[in-house]
């Protein structure tokens, strides 16, 4: 029996090629690779300024140190996200401010946001979930008016867009993911992009220890860290990049498969706007007893993936015994089904057979 694995990309003879060009001439550090590839990006995401970084967390992370976030500052994020959000926040000493998500859809609820707002209050990060978008209008109005700054965890959001254009571009920081798991890849990875070049100065000297000059630099302006990208990593890069958006409507047709032939089993599937131009890296469900299913899954040779905790459940977030109704509903029964912009049509109808041999 074929084992079905639950994410699935590629990476071609190109990047293998264009990785040993670049070892030849000796770019591994970063360099003029790197520049190449931050400039495509700039390109496709049509923004002027793009930092690549060592992985999509250190990019929030840079983004809340340019932004001058401090011990004792507040920071909103939503209860559905990966850890990194709020770990982001907590290793600068502010402190997280968790709002739910909407009923649905796992993405900050914007009707919740402003009765979290206090005089700590710094900056909020919507997080564009599995490409889905959230209300940015509103989210930038809110911030307007009590002075707040707005980083986009864009992540799982590449090449995903709302009426306003591309999500990650429409706040004053969009941070991006290159992990394996993500549309792109380049192994680990990811970048930061803005349009303002006070925050770009800022976010590419962050990323060498404060310090943009790193060669004969002349003073130590502000603190940072080594956030680097490098070169081999690039090479990459620039190859996936040329690969977007055949990977994007690959992506589609496989939510259509899902959508078409599970509608009336107990998978409910977690809406994507694709119609709106949002793009669904996974296919994500809820479904009611989810253990079950996960182990009836793997005897049949289908590797599922079970939502990660709600981040209020970290004790060391400090939050209190608030209840998070709508994202509680994700954190017990979510599930991904096998997904990926390699993964076959034929390895998508396997599973949705396979889920239909099982008897409850």
């Amino acid at each position: 029996m074929k084992k079905i694995s639950w994410w699935k990309t590629n990476f071609g003879e190109e990047e293998i090629d264009h990785v040993v060009q670049s070892m030849r001439n000796k770019c591994f550090s970063q360099g003029k690779v790197t520049k190449e590839f931050e400039m495509a990006l700039s390109e496709f995401l049509e923004v002027e300024h793009v930092v690549a970084v060592c992985n999509g967390s250190s990019a929030i992370l840079i983004a809340l140190m340019a932004a001058g976030i401090l011990p004792g500052d507040e920071v909103i994020v939503p209860n559905k996200t990966w850890i990194a959000t709020a770990h982001a926040v907590q290793i600068l000493g502010a402190k997280t401010i968790i709002v739910d998500t909407e009923q649905g859809r796992p993405i900050i609820d914007v009707n919740l946001i402003e009765e979290k707002i206090t005089s700590k209050t710094k900056a909020i990060i919507p997080v564009h979930m599995n490409g889905r978008a959230c209300n940015m209008a509103k989210i930038n109005k809110i911030a307007k008016k009590h002075n707040l700054f707005v980083f986009e965890d864009a992540a799982q959001a590449i090449g995903s867009r709302n009426a306003e254009g591309l999500l990650g571009t429409q706040s004053d920081v969009g941070c991006f993911s290159l992990s394996v798991a993500k549309v792109i890849a380049t192994g680990q990875g990811g970048f930061a992009v803005t349009n303002n070049f006070e925050l770009a100065t800022k976010l590419r000297a962050i990323r060498t220890h404060g310090v943009e000059n790193v060669k004969d630099p002349y003073e130590w302006p502000m603190p940072g860290h080594n956030f680097r990208f490098n070169d081999i990593a690039a090479s990459i890069g620039i190859e996936q990049l040329k690969r977007l958006p055949e990977r994007i409507m690959h992506l589609k047709n496989i939510y259509d498969v899902y959508e078409k032939n599970l509608k009336d089993s107990v998978f409910k599937i977690i809406p994507v706007d694709i119609e709106s131009g949002e793009i669904p890296v996974y296919n994500e469900f809820l479904v009611e007893d989810r253990k079950f299913w996960v182990e009836k899954l793997e005897a049949l040779g289908v590797e599922t993936r079970a939502f990660y905790p709600n981040i209020n459940a970290a004790p060391y977030l400090g939050q209190t015994k608030e209840r998070f109704i709508n994202s509680e509903v994700f954190a017990h029964s979510g599930l991904t089904l096998p997904s990926g912009p390699n993964q076959e049509i034929s390895s998508i109808k396997e599973t949705i057979n396979r889920i239909q041999k099982i008897r409850l």
